[in-house]
């Protein structure tokens, strides 16, 4: 109701759209963008595949000409009402129903930055939150209380860059994390979307073809580690061509997730054959010694369901090493571990340095059981379930 009132009041004071302009021009005058910010929005406007928005429950307007100011106009679009002629006005819910639609109905993943309980609702759907903290004199004074709220009962994680460095903190840097803005792992983690770094071939016919014989219910036991594990090819021409090797082979760790993963884990091995390969049923069996001076680690298994044990191995190997490469192989993903709230896609937000490479993405929300569970079919134990 208040921000409706809002629009009305500026009905009132401007009797026209020319006074209602001139108005916005005063405003936005007086309205500068923080350097860092400005930096930052003016990188990623540069890259098609980030979009920048800026949300307000302010005027549009106002915004606008501030972005002109800044040369961002043509990169950073407004979304903001304030004027009854717009027909809407945002409020808070509308600012968290923003982000819930984008990662829903288009599939994004969404940064939100904001600096008020206005902000709340956004910054708690987020996928990633920063709190802006700015001068204490001029900073909303019951943030803290929303931010310390919204914490405590699990409906927010998020950091806080302060603007200029030199303010104090928003509680504290345990409830909330630092980051500076000119951090290039931030900057990177944005720019590096999710599904950037996931490889799949779904719908490719030389994906289908390989599934075909992993997912034939007549093939188990030989036949199928044999499926899971290669695919002979004759070169048509039959000389000698350029080839590639993986950067660092002799320091990569092949880590076959048992028991399903090991006829997938001889494949991968066969390709890189100067890998070191490691059998492992739960995240403890790899030891420090194994990650000493390797670059490379390959989690593989047949088939990742909701994606959780894939963590946990991606959370211990963090916790030994925290700068290796990671790649996740497996012959299928379950889509539902990559969704908004899959366990995979905050992995791959949280670390720039793991991607995924499965033959599919499956929408098919099933996990297999006795005749029809991977693992049992692969070494012909299905009757043990």
């Amino acid at each position: 109701m208040a921000f409706r009132q809002a629009s009305l009041l500026y009905e009132e004071e401007c009797n026209n759209d020319k006074e209602f302009d001139d108005r916005c021009e005063a405003v936005a005058s007086e309205i500068n963008i923080y350097p860092e910010i400005r930096a930052l929005l003016q990188h990623l406007s540069t890259h098609t595949h980030v979009g920048v928005v800026v949300v307000t429950s302010g005027l549009h307007r106002v915004w606008e000409k501030v972005l002109k100011r800044a040369c961002l106009a043509d990169r950073v679009k407004v979304i903001g009402g304030s004027r009854v002629a717009d027909g809407f006005v945002v409020t808070p819910d509308v600012k968290g129903a923003l982000v819930t639609r984008l990662q829903h109905v288009h599939k994004m993943y969404v940064w939100a930055f904001g600096d008020s309980p206005v902000d709340m609702e956004m910054l708690k759907g987020a996928d990633q939150a920063i709190v802006v903290v700015g001068h204490e004199h001029t900073r909303s004074k019951s943030m803290d209380v929303s931010l310390r709220k919204a914490i405590d009962t699990g409906h927010l994680q998020a950091r806080q860059v302060l603007l200029p460095p030199n303010v104090s903190l928003r509680l504290d840097t345990a409830a909330l994390p630092l980051v500076q803005l000119t951090d290039q792992k931030l900057i990177a983690s944005i720019l590096s979307s999710p599904q950037h770094r996931v490889f799949h071939a779904t719908d490719r016919a030389a994906a289908k073809l390989l599934m075909t014989p992993m997912r034939h219910a007549d093939n188990a036991g030989p036949s199928l580690r044999e499926a899971h594990c290669r695919y002979p090819i004759r070169h048509v021409q039959g000389n000698m061509v350029t080839g590639y090797q993986l950067l660092h082979e002799g320091k990569t760790l092949i880590v076959a997730l048992m028991r399903g993963g090991e006829p997938m884990a001889f494949g991968v091995n066969e390709v890189f054959p100067r890998a070191m390969f490691l059998h492992a049923k739960n995240p403890n069996e790899i030891k420090e010694h194994h990650l000493e001076g390797i670059h490379n680690i390959f989690l593989v298994d047949s088939v990742v369901n909701t994606g959780r044990s894939i963590l946990e191995f991606v959370d211990y190997i963090r916790k030994l090493n925290t700068t290796t490469c990671i790649v996740v192989v497996s012959g299928v993903v379950q889509a539902e571990a990559m969704s908004v709230t899959g366990p995979l896609r905050r992995v791959l937000a949280n670390d720039t340095n793991i991607s995924i490479v499965t033959l599919r993405l499956s929408e098919n929300k099933f996990t297999g059981h006795g005749t029809t569970d991977t693992g049992h079919r692969l070494f012909n134990s299905t009757h043990l379930d």
